[in-house]
């Protein structure tokens, strides 16, 4: 009997050391954050002080190469391993948000002191809106502006940038007067879609129409962005062949304007000589009849549908969101902030590069809001592209953008068919 109780007395001491030894369960909420390239590299930063003022929260942050987070963010959905807050190129948003794998904000933001719509640039908040609810907060912004020579475009005569398409033609065929055949007015890349998206966003009519279900590239509006784009090839004012060092060639007066976005402030200011920095600018774009719309990009916030914690991964977009919080970021990558307010602090408002960009954002319009619009606009770049190249007019170019642009969506018509019950 005593040799039973003393091995039994033995066996509890044992239990007892290995459960001290064991590791303890962790107390407090763990967040999973998945953020992009290099966002997700810096904004680790920044969890410090959340964390410091969210006792028991704990923020767990993954980088993802942006190559692979649309893949790995699909996978992660698919096997119900989704993160609780997570970054999202705006575009990515109605995907998401039509496989049910976004939790919608409407009441975390009516409920908020610290994510205020009304501060934010409005075309950029828009992205975020789908079928009437809002699935994201925006993050960063991104649109794109004219980068022009001032100097060239002042020794052709123009004291300003242009404000209207016919003003624009009329300044780079000037300039393409005196910098001879060698030498170009403008830039294309062949391979970016985004300057012909922001011409085409600049038109009344949408991209798309019935709801998202056809496409709409007949219209007017888009003909004339396409016939515009296709001129500045016609005339000569774009190369047809690739560059590959934009900023060697913009300051050796190759070209003179160049649509792109904000990353190309730093760019320009590292990669231009010191004797050549007075001579580049930024400004909005020119419009049908003005200044007028360019592309809402950038990139949001979102918590997953799955999150076992959504008070605090709600808690941390409000802190991420917070115009102190949005300054430091802006400090640490030089993406531009969403808010208006943090566009009166010295380091934006002080910038004169950025002064367009502050502009321009006021009159950005969201691509077409479908889980399709990527490969659709994919279809427009390889179209237009022919256009250049004179093997399509720009009628039949139309025609054929609408064409595949109905094949990519038939998926979608049949999808809404069924869910109207027709």
């Amino acid at each position: 009997m005593m040799r039973r109780f003393a091995r039994a007395a033995t066996l509890i001491l044992a239990c007892g050391l290995l459960a001290s030894c064991a590791p303890r369960p962790e107390q407090g909420v763990v967040l999973k954050f998945w953020a992009m390239g290099r966002e997700g590299e810096v904004v680790t930063a920044l969890m410090p002080e959340f964390e410091r003022t969210h006792p028991g929260v704990r923020v767990e942050v993954q980088q993802l190469p942006w190559t692979a987070a649309h893949e790995k963010l699909l996978t992660a959905f698919a096997g119900d391993v989704m993160p609780d807050i997570f970054q999202l190129g705006n575009t990515w948003v109605p995907e998401f948000a039509a496989l049910g794998a976004l939790l919608p904000l409407d009441a975390q933001v009516a409920a908020s002191r610290l994510v205020t719509a009304a501060d934010y640039f409005p075309g950029i908040w828009d992205t975020n809106i789908v079928d009437g609810k809002l699935w994201g907060t925006p993050w960063y912004v991104d649109t794109r502006v004219l980068f022009y020579r001032r100097d060239m475009l002042a020794q052709a005569g123009y004291a300003k940038p242009p404000q209207t398409w016919a003003e624009w033609m009329k300044a780079m065929n000037a300039i393409k007067r005196r910098v001879g055949p060698d030498n170009y007015a403008i830039l294309l890349p062949s391979d970016e879609f985004e300057p012909l998206l922001a011409l085409a966003l600049q038109n009344e009519e949408p991209l798309l129409r019935d709801g998202g279900r056809y496409g709409n590239f007949r219209s007017a509006g888009f003909r004339r962005s396409l016939q515009l784009y296709a001129d500045m090839y016609a005339q000569k004012l774009a190369p047809m062949n690739r560059i590959t060092n934009v900023y060697h060639e913009f300051g050796m007066g190759y070209v003179s304007f160049y649509i792109s976005g904000p990353w190309n402030m730093g760019e320009f200011k590292r990669r231009l000589p010191a004797d050549q920095q007075d001579h580049w600018m930024t400004a909005i774009l020119p419009g049908p009849s003005g200044p007028a719309a360019s592309i809402a990009g950038g990139s949001s916030l979102v918590l997953s549908a799955a999150s076992k914690h959504p008070r605090e991964a709600w808690q941390l977009i409000e802190y991420l969101s917070r115009t102190d919080t949005a300054a430091r970021f802006h400090e640490l990558t030089g993406d531009l902030p969403p808010r208006r307010g943090n566009w009166s602090a010295p380091r934006l408002a002080n910038d004169v590069y950025a002064q367009a960009f502050r502009q321009q954002l006021e009159r950005v319009r969201p691509a077409p809001k479908v889980p399709e619009w990527e490969r659709i606009a994919t279809e427009m770049r390889l179209v237009a592209e022919r256009v250049t190249h004179g093997e399509l007019t720009v009628d039949q170019a139309a025609v054929e953008l609408d064409a595949k642009a109905d094949h990519i969506l038939e998926k979608r018509r049949w999808m809404l068919a069924r869910k109207e019950g027709r």
